[in-house]
């Protein structure tokens, strides 16, 4: 009996394995997509089919070719449903996650994209920002562009859950978000446009929840981040940021780094040179 069930048992395994070779590759990605997946790798596709590799890049090719997937970088390929080709991908919010993953990588969406979910920012940026703890060439995939920003210690700075239509993406905190725009400010077009988002920013901002962001972050950046809110009317929100600056702050910091700032009129309140004038659009 234990021999006829072990015969029964291998004869399913081989027949399911038969099946699966006679797949084809958009057989294969159709049924990932019933499945809820919307994301592989070259390497799932060939372990999958049981097909040369010849073979698989070949039909992924074609694939690519219709709009039915799109690869960011090369080996990984996301599933591009009719909705959204036009984009040529999905949107950024929607594989990242996966990519990260399937590098292997800490990561959060940081920055002016941040700022977005946290229900700021006067304008839909034109790459998504993505923070990770080494430099990557940014990547292409149709339409979406996708940027990486170095940044120690990704793993230990506050961060929330957001949901989309395809799981849910790692986003820094508010608090973290404004101290990231400070601290990158160049990223996403100078203090000028971080104090414009700022304005909106600081409601969403938890003033002690602020200062434990800051214990991930340089000193100076909370210096700057003070001097900013107070630029902004959201003098409140910094009051506890300014407790932890003033016990800790002894020397002045520029308000734009690497600028010249001898003679700059000073902040004392948050040890600010302020060689910059900035002028938020509020």
């Amino acid at each position: 009996m234990l021999l006829a069930k072990y015969t029964t048992l291998r004869y399913f395994h081989l027949m399911r394995s038969e099946l699966t070779r006679s797949m084809s590759t958009a057989d294969y990605v159709t049924n990932l997509a019933a499945a809820g997946r919307h994301s592989f790798t070259t390497r799932d596709a060939e372990v999958a089919l049981g097909k040369s590799p010849v073979a698989i890049r070949a039909a992924l090719r074609r694939l690519a070719i219709h709009g039915a997937i799109a690869s960011p970088i090369r080996g990984f390929h996301v599933i591009v449903p009719p909705e959204y080709r036009r984009l040529g991908c999905l949107p950024p919010d929607q594989f990242v996650p996966d990519l990260m993953a399937a590098l292997g990588l800490d990561y959060y969406v940081g920055l002016v994209s941040a700022a977005q979910y946290h229900g700021a920012g006067h304008h839909r940026p034109q790459a998504f920002f993505v923070m990770v703890e080494k430099n990557r060439d940014a990547i292409e995939c149709g339409a979406v562009r996708v940027e990486f920003v170095a940044k120690k210690q990704v793993a230990k700075v506050p961060t929330v859950l957001v949901n989309t239509l395809r799981g849910t993406v790692s986003v820094a905190s508010p608090e973290a978000t404004a101290l990231d725009l400070v601290g990158y400010s160049s990223h996403v077009g100078g203090l000028d446009a971080v104090a414009t988002v700022l304005a909106e920013l600081a409601e969403r901002i938890d003033p002690d929840a602020l200062v434990a962001a800051a214990k991930s972050s340089p000193l100076t950046w909370a210096q700057r981040l003070g001097h900013l809110l107070d630029r902004v009317d959201a003098g409140p929100t910094a009051q506890a940021l300014h407790a932890y600056v003033a016990a800790k702050a002894r020397d002045f910091t520029p308000l734009q780094p690497a600028w010249p700032s001898a003679g700059a009129p000073r902040d004392p309140k948050w040890y600010v040179a302020i060689n910059v004038v900035v002028e938020p659009d509020l």
